[in-house]
């Protein structure tokens, strides 16, 4: 064979290994890149260790870069092996959620460690296309027993819109979650009070909560254990008085597109639109940054004594509307829309000054749409003052002032048609009744005498 031959033939065989070496980097760089060999294993969102009852569906959630393919899952104890689940998926997915059924054992068996092995594996062509597996051996604390939940003390009457105290006793030793329920729409946080296990709220009937259905203290531990227990209380549904305002366009062009601006809403095309706006959208934004704001700051210290005084109205002033109004706005002689009234409205000469009765920590200071330039204060227990439609305030956040303390001046900001003052009392963030808390009969009988009935109850324990 000719040099030159033989010297093609070699350019061949070069070619022809480069081909080869290209064609195997090319499949390294598929396998490693491509979703299809992903080498992720299965994500099992249960704890190491966790608590169960051995009664209520556990819950837990599988995850994957990929999707699940299958999932084997196993309950043992000193008695048994029992297998609670095991699927193929036919359609996969990449998160399936599951309830794991309990194992139909002898509860009466006192079985306090357990173990669940859980399975996962996902559809990688990955490990010669075996896929990945995660296989998680999780703990089992066996808890059977339910929380303890009992109502020691608590207001006689809960008027629609209206607040009342209650003090109760929860104990367990793996307790995860207690709080106060209304009609399972609204939750009250509880608050340390007195001594170790018991606990105090003030509570509120939402007035826009027409129908009262039942008031439950609930308790749940880490095993899921649950109990409920009713709070009896007497009722009292709200007289509703209707209150019929007209509006005017000077009204929607000097206030309602002005709040609406301020608090960054567009301005819709038509006078009713933009009134309606204001009054329902950014009120609704307002109502729910006032709910936030007082949950987020309440103080939440231990409760050893009570000492807030009935609140006072501002001085020197008459009274222009009070709660629970139900106001109608009409537009042109239609009916645009409709309202509650959640405080007191007090006027005085302008710019009076406004004096807090009881102590308490400054949580908001701010400009808050149809309530305008706006203070709220914090007094422990969940129990908090909005001072609204402000001119000057002389506080700031976090500032702690004392009884009887100056904080600002009444204005016009927001909202209104004059100059006055917006009162409003609220139980975690919940706008209540503020003449319940102006009167010092009704503190003494419905929150005072509770907490003194509450305490001589612990003594006696």
């Amino acid at each position: 064979m000719s040099y030159t031959n033989r010297r093609k033939n070699n350019k061949a065989k070069m070619a022809l290994v480069y081909i080869i070496i290209a064609i195997i980097i090319g499949l390294g760089a598929f396998v490693f890149l491509s979703p299809t060999f992903e080498k992720n294993s299965p994500k099992i969102s249960l704890e190491n260790e966790i608590f169960w009852n051995l009664k209520s569906p556990l819950k837990v959630n599988f995850t994957d870069d990929n999707e699940i393919a299958s999932y084997v899952i196993t309950y043992f104890d000193d008695n048994n092996e029992i297998k609670l689940d095991t699927k193929k998926l036919n359609v996969s997915k990449g998160s399936i959620d599951l309830d794991i059924i309990a194992p139909k054992i002898d509860l009466s068996t006192k079985t306090q460690n357990a173990m669940l092995k859980i399975e996962v594996s996902d559809t990688s062509k990955w490990n010669f296309f075996m896929g990945n597996k995660a296989t998680k051996d999780i703990k089992i604390k066996v808890d059977k027993k339910r929380p303890i939940a009992n109502v020691l003390s608590n207001s006689y009457l809960i008027n629609q819109g209206g607040s009342a105290a209650v003090v109760v006793e929860v104990k367990d030793e793996n307790l995860e979650d207690f709080y106060i329920s209304f009609n399972n729409e609204e939750r009250f946080e509880l608050f340390p009070f007195y001594k170790d296990n018991f606990y105090i709220a003030i509570i509120a009937w939402p007035i826009e909560i027409k129908e009262f259905k039942r008031v439950n203290l609930v308790a749940i531990d880490k095993a899921r254990n649950k109990t409920v227990t009713k709070i009896p209380l007497y009722i009292k549904e709200l007289k509703v008085k209707i209150d019929n305002l007209k509006i005017s366009d000077r009204f929607i062009d000097k206030v309602s597109k002005n709040v609406l601006t301020k608090s960054g809403f567009d301005i819709p095309s038509s006078q009713a639109e933009t009134f309606v706006k204001a009054n329902k959208d950014l009120r609704k934004r307002n109502v729910d940054t006032i709910k936030s704001v007082s949950r987020n700051n309440m103080n939440k210290d231990k409760v050893t004594k009570f000492d807030i005084k009935a609140f006072k109205q501002l001085p020197s002033s008459m009274t222009f509307a009070g709660y629970g109004e139900r106001r109608h706005y009409t537009y042109e002689g239609k009916k645009i829309d409709e309202a509650w009234h959640l405080g007191m409205d007090w006027a005085s000469v302008k710019k009076a000054k406004i004096f807090t009765t009881n102590a308490g920590k400054v949580i908001f200071k701010d400009y808050l749409g149809i309530y305008g330039d706006s203070i709220i204060i914090d007094h422990k227990f969940g129990l908090g003052t909005l001072y609204a439609h402000t001119s000057r305030s002389v506080v700031e956040v976090n500032d702690e002032v004392k009884a009887g303390a100056y904080i600002a001046n009444t204005g016009s900001s927001g909202a209104v048609f004059g100059d006055h003052l917006h009162f409003g009392v609220l139980v975690q963030g919940i706008e209540v009744n503020p003449t319940e808390w102006l009167s010092r009969y009704w503190v003494r009988e419905n929150i005072t005498k509770v907490i003194d009935n509450a305490k001589k109850a612990i003594e006696s324990k």
